[in-house]
């Protein structure tokens, strides 16, 4: 049972998707994080936007 448990632990299988796994939920934190940094200036630039376009006169007659 103990050589088992010693074998188990020195066994490289599988590291290579845990490795990916780790990869994978760093850049989603990263991504998550950029975006609650970029949020409230996006927000800003799109609510100007809107004004923007809201004040602009639209001629219907082509």
């Amino acid at each position: 049972m103990l050589n088992t448990l010693i074998e188990f632990t020195k066994s490289e299988d599988g590291a290579v998707t845990v490795d990916w796994v780790v990869l994978t939920a760093a850049i989603a934190g990263f991504g998550l994080a950029v975006l609650l940094v970029l949020r409230p200036k996006v927000e800003d630039k799109t609510v100007f936007i809107g004004s923007v376009l809201d004040s602009a006169g639209v001629d219907p007659t082509f």
